[in-house]
């Protein structure tokens, strides 16, 4: 079988700007003024000439990308920050060019990397869909056709015929989803965006990207949720600065990330905390932001290594930039595999809910405590969350772990569960049936 997407030695490099010096004298801003034209035409000139060899101020987003993909296959992409998924869909999707390389992509391409990708902000929902499907290569009739469809799904009916520029980003994302997935395009890309949406969208979303993998759609599929990553796509492709880390089955790809991003220390903080998290979507300025994590004991010392009768206490600090309304912080904890073991949130607490509807600008700190009896012999690693609700998801997958020792109760240590992650001290209740009667 031909393949749907074939890319040979893709790389892709960007000049980062220097930031001007500002004359402090008025002679020094004449001086400037009248070297600017020069400066122009050196500038411009770099721009066509830049190699290796001046490379300071040049970053390699891409390099040396090389893949295959045959009709009805499906790759999840996965990497921090910066390390050029974005960019990989932004190349293969023909919105900025490759620096060298070789793409070859046979069918429609459909593209949903931003929140309203190919929207135009004066026409309505409508005429967008229809201006899309033509992009696309598609007739009228093809678009009625599939038209009450994808107004369906996106929810929008109420505001169909409204100019999109006056959409929330939830309304513009649900119809720009809506839109890529339903007007028949033979691949289809899809960026982060889908965690800009609540969480009943991202499971219709989920969904639909399931559908579209059955009928035979060729899809590229970027996302932080390893979750969805491992149910949707048999194969993943782990980009690491520019280049390709791993290329494989998604579990495999998947595990290598995850344990690749752990710390071997109780503490995350500073420089090293802020290289490991995510964003979802990669918005800027943020609203919110994790600025520790900690492992600590009841005397609130950090630690790495528990006995199960102790409380292993969860310490998250965080920074919120501008007003936000109904935040969720959430801890987990999950085995190598990565199965989540444990879920906590903030907001089961009646306290938080009662103080903290609207969060202010300010440094914060919040405290999960585990209490003892709880935990079995095993390792546990810590993920944490912040989401400010339709606007902004960040992570930190997998950044700590903690070793619990199982002491057992009443000394013994031994049983039919002894494998069990989860062994907590219960009340059990026994009695002698027969003295009964």
């Amino acid at each position: 079988m031909a393949s749907t997407i074939s890319v040979e030695n893709l790389s892709k490099r960007f000049r980062i700007g220097l930031k001007e010096k500002r004359p402090e004298t008025l002679a020094g801003s004449l001086f400037s003024i009248l070297k600017a034209p020069i400066q122009n035409y050196r500038d411009l000139r770099n721009l066509r000439e830049f190699d290796e060899r001046n490379g300071s101020d040049i970053i390699w987003a891409l390099k040396n990308i090389s893949f295959e993909l045959k009709k009805g296959e499906v790759l999840g992409i996965i990497g921090r920050n910066g390390a050029g998924k974005s960019t990989l869909l932004k190349v293969l999707s023909r919105i900025t060019p490759p620096t060298s390389g070789k793409i070859k992509i046979n069918g429609r391409v459909s593209a949903l990397l931003e929140v309203g990708t190919g929207f135009h902000p004066d026409l309505t929902g409508r005429d967008n869909i229809y201006m899309n499907g033509t992009i696309l290569g598609m007739r009228k009739v093809e678009i009625d056709r599939k038209f009450d469809e994808i107004v369906a799904f996106s929810g929008v009916e109420k505001f169909i015929d409204t100019p999109v520029k006056r959409y929330s980003s939830g309304m513009k994302l649900r119809l720009g989803f809506s839109v890529a997935a339903y007007l028949e395009p033979e691949v289809l890309i899809i960026d982060e965006v889908l965690a800009v949406g609540d969480a009943d969208f991202q499971k219709k979303c989920l969904g639909r990207i399931g559908d579209v993998v059955r009928d035979g759609l060729t899809v590229l599929f970027v996302s932080h949720n390893m979750g969805a990553i491992k149910n949707i796509c048999p194969q993943s492709m782990y980009l690491k600065d520019g280049k390709i880390a791993l290329l494989g089955k998604s579990d495999e790809v998947v595990k290598t990330y995850l344990n690749e991003n752990l710390t071997h220390f109780p503490t995350l903080s500073g420089e090293e905390l802020q290289k490991r998290l995510e964003w979802d979507p990669g918005i800027n300025p943020h609203t919110v932001n994790i600025t520790g994590v900690s492992i600590l004991d009841n005397s609130l010392h950090p630690r790495k290594e528990f006995h199960s009768d102790e409380e292993v206490i969860i310490k998250l600090d965080f920074e919120v930039y501008s007003q936000v309304k109904d935040i969720r912080i959430i801890i987990e904890l999950l085995d190598d595999d990565n199965t989540q073991i444990l879920a906590t949130q903030i907001s089961d607490t009646e306290d938080f809910i009662r103080e903290y509807s609207y969060v202010k600008p300010g440094n914060y700190t919040t405290q999960c405590t585990i209490p003892g009896n709880t935990l079995g012999n095993n390792e546990f690693f810590v993920s944490a969350h912040i989401i400010h609700p339709g606007a902004e998801h960040v992570q930190l997958i997998k950044g700590l772990s903690f070793n619990m020792i199982f002491k057992g109760y009443n000394n013994i240590q031994t049983g039919t569960f002894g494998s069990a992650m989860v062994r907590p001290k219960l009340e059990w209740k026994m009695s002698n049936i027969d003295l009964r009667h």
